[in-house]
């Protein structure tokens, strides 16, 4: 079978050997794989992820032997592995976790070596993974399920209360994923920056209730105008907190992921913030502590989400309470694969590509 194939630092088209589910497995014809911002790191930082794979204990990736990417996917069954209950027949489509269920442990699907991804023709799923697309949904809508689940795994791990105002900064997909699950939430206003106008009209178009050009205005500025407190809730406020600027708990997101980044949240962020760092930065980075110690700043790292979150992340696209349409901007075939690696640099081009395998 055909595949796009991450070899040498480069990504090429090549014949794979098609892979044979065994037990509790199922293989799959790929329809839809989105293009992650995550494998767009790992062209061009892969040691580095191999560095920090073995730091956490993880599986690392081989550089030297081939690597299948593709992770957000939309399936169709087409066979089953021995000692499986094959509930769905073939030709129903799936979405599931990036991950396989074997002897050996939870095994990774995207960035293995052992596993092909969704930029390949065919693939292998768990059983006990797979997920029934509802509704006839499009399978380059229900592929949007893995990226849509990242933004509602950073807004539960927001631990939101109520009454905050939240700030995403960066309005790539992860970004469009945070300010859908906020809306979702029912938290108001949403603040959003980006310099891309593009991506401004789109996390508009999912939810956010002031967009900010960071050229243009300040975007903690403009958060700080939105977060007033009504003269209520400056009433209710001990007195030693009186004395504090008048405005309502913040919550940052940040969606970017550049070295230099995380600083500037810590500089613009009002006193006890809690800034969500969601955007990989793949490379070192310097920030000063002594910022977030006098404005006692609570920063959370996320990654991933929960089987729980993927699922209802489905029915959220499934039902129509996230415009899943809005942020495909283009479909390619495998031949397509390299180029819109390419394409994907330029944020008023594209904002999410699909891959199909057979296109």
């Amino acid at each position: 079978m055909r595949a796009a194939i991450f070899r040498n630092g480069e990504m090429v088209v090549d014949g794979v050997a098609e892979p044979k589910p065994g037990p509790g497995q199922v293989l799959v014809k790929t329809l839809a794989c989105g293009i992650c911002g995550s494998d767009l790191h790992a062209r061009q930082h892969a040691p580095r992820m191999v560095e920090m794979a073995k730091k956490t204990g993880r599986t690392p990736m081989d550089l030297s032997r081939d690597v299948v990417f593709g992770h957000e996917f939309c399936c169709e069954i087409l066979d089953y592995g021995p000692g499986t209950a094959r509930k769905l027949k073939p030709g129903t489509h799936v979405c599931s976790l990036p991950a396989l269920l074997t002897p050996e442990g939870i095994k990774g699907i995207g960035y293995s070596n052992e596993f092909v991804g969704g930029y390949a023709e065919q693939m292998l799923l768990s059983e006990p993974l797979l997920l029934e697309v509802p509704n006839g949904l499009a399978p380059e809508h229900a592929a949007l399920t893995e990226p849509l689940a990242v933004g509602v795994h950073a807004v539960a791990k927001a631990n939101v209360s109520g009454g905050e105002v939240p700030l995403v900064i960066g309005c790539g997909p992860v970004g469009l994923a945070v300010i859908a699950a906020l809306k979702i939430k029912g938290l108001h206003p949403i603040v959003a920056a980006d310099y891309s106008p593009a991506r401004r009209a789109l996390a508009a178009k999912l939810g956010a209730d002031i967009v900010v050009d960071p050229k243009v205005s300040q975007p903690y500025a403009t958060w700080a105008e939105h977060a007033q407190m009504s003269e209520a809730e400056k009433a209710a406020r001990p007195p030693f907190q009186a004395m504090l600027p008048a405005l309502k708990p913040a919550i940052i997101f940040e969606c970017v992921g550049v070295p230099g980044l995380l600083q500037q949240v810590f500089e613009g962020a009002p006193r006890d913030a809690r800034i969500v760092v969601v955007g990989v930065c793949m490379e070192s980075d310097r920030n000063e502590p002594m910022l977030g110690i006098m404005k006692e700043l609570s920063v959370q790292y996320v990654l991933g989400y929960t089987p729980e979150e993927f699922a209802a992340s489905l029915r959220l696209i499934a039902e129509g309470e996230v415009d899943a349409a809005a942020m495909v901007t283009a479909e390619v075939g495998l031949d397509g694969v390299a180029k819109a690696f390419a394409d994907l640099a330029n944020p008023e081009a594209h904002t999410k590509i699909m891959v199909q395998p057979w296109r």
